[in-house]
């Protein structure tokens, strides 16, 4: 056998007969890979594992039940050869010779005209790693390997910037609650992706210092509004940056739609006829009491859990929220943006019914690690807030919810 290193190539084999025989561990790994190429597959084999039995009851497959037999590989484009039976092994193998059929053996890689690669795929691209050396093969290397460069190009370590096929637009990306690690996989791809940045304050700051230094970072907090309010100010910076062919996001804490203002921007960028897409974010409203030891739901305890802006007051009459149907409530409230208010907050909900004991905890700048978790209770909590120099931002939990880990300890922010 020569030491030439194997030529890669891409099979098309949609519509085309593929021949797999044995229906193992080696069958059930390959085959969904085949399916999903839409080739037109025969399995020969006398027994299959359950997982390939299900793929032949699916109809996704063919199988003649039954072992291998001169002739079978004679239409075949491509062939599989994986019993556990080496004669017939070799005898399906010389048959695939003499049709000139291309053929992968998992007993004897040697002995085959074709090797699998490690293969794995991110948004459009599929990574195949061949080992270039036959004397040194390590299956475990090229499937490292191929996991390294799948989980490169998804997290945005490993930039590959598209230049023929990306088109101008925005991505309104949930950053999270403001540990860096918290952003979803696609929201730090864009980034990595991104011409320009619009980011809140309470976006996880980390990730902007990782940007190439060729992306422009603006801060939507210092973007002059002149005439305009702030918000029209920013939607005015995403479409002009837009319609200069860039690719922009706009980074967001936490979830672009839960109190970010998130379908404002989504609505004046459709009405300039701009692309956009939304990828969700880790709500602080559940992230940071969970980061601070505290479950927003638990059985036998609250069955429900509600999430409040606290930024307007209750007794401002611009406050669209019915505290008295809160305080009636029995399981957990979870107020954002509240620290300022939340004496008038806590003093309304015991005004309608609820106990002035009921638990309350304030987790300041959560999953970060300057978090800080402060107890309290409705009828202590503004002087607390007061005693403790709590600041924005906090996440505020309300209910009994607060008490469940507290025999845990509180975990610490990993360093």
């Amino acid at each position: 056998m020569s030491h030439h290193p194997a030529y890669p190539v891409g099979l098309r084999l949609s519509g085309r007969r593929v021949i797999v025989l044995g229906g193992g561990q080696v069958a059930q790994r390959r085959l969904p890979a085949l399916i999903a190429a839409g080739a037109d597959l025969v399995l020969v084999s006398p027994q299959a594992t359950p997982s390939v039995e299900a793929m032949a009851d699916a109809g996704e497959i063919t199988w003649e039940r039954r072992g291998y037999r001169d002739g079978d590989l004679a239409d075949a484009w491509y062939a599989l050869i994986a019993t556990s039976d080496t004669d017939a092994n070799r005898a399906a193998s010389a048959e695939a010779e003499r049709h000139r059929v291309w053929c992968v053996r998992s007993d004897d890689a040697d002995a085959a005209t074709a090797w699998t690669p490690a293969t794995g795929h991110s948004e459009g691209v599929t990574v195949a790693v061949l080992t270039t050396d036959a004397r040194g093969r390590d299956p475990r290397h090229t499937a490292a390997v191929r996991d390294a460069v799948v989980e490169g190009l998804r997290d945005g370590t490993l930039v590959a910037p598209h230049h023929r096929t990306r088109t101008p637009g925005v991505a309104l990306v949930g950053g999270g609650p403001g540990d860096p690690d918290l952003i979803t996989v696609r929201g730090r791809r864009l980034l990595a992706e991104a011409d320009v940045v619009i980011a809140d304050r309470l976006g996880p700051r980390d990730l902007l210092a990782e940007l190439p230094p060729h992306v422009e970072v603006i801060d939507a907090a210092k973007i002059p509004y002149g005439r305009f309010m702030a918000q029209e100010a920013i939607n005015n910076a995403l479409i002009e940056h837009a319609r200069k062919g860039r690719s922009v996001v706009r980074l967001k804490g936490g979830d672009p739609y839960v109190f970010g203002r998130g379908m404002e921007e989504v609505q004046a960028l459709a009405e300039a006829g701009i692309a956009c897409t939304v990828v969700p974010g880790i709500s602080s409203s559940i992230s940071v009491p969970g980061a601070a030891g505290i479950p927003v739901t638990h059985r036998g305890v609250a069955h429900e859990f509600t999430v409040v802006s606290g930024h307007v007051a209750p007794d401002d009459a611009r406050s669209l929220v019915d505290w008295r149907a809160l305080a009636a409530l029995t399981g957990t409230l979870v107020i954002l943006m509240g620290v300022d208010k939340i004496g008038r907050i806590a003093e309304t909900l015991v005004a309608h019914g609820k106990s002035p004991d009921t638990p309350v905890a304030l987790v300041q700048e959560g999953t970060t690690a300057a978090q800080r978790r402060v107890d309290a209770t409705l009828s202590t909590v503004a002087e607390t807030v007061r005693a403790q120099d709590v600041r924005p931002p906090a996440v505020i939990v309300i209910g009994e919810v607060v008490s469940v880990g507290a025999a845990l300890g509180q975990p610490k922010h990993p360093e």
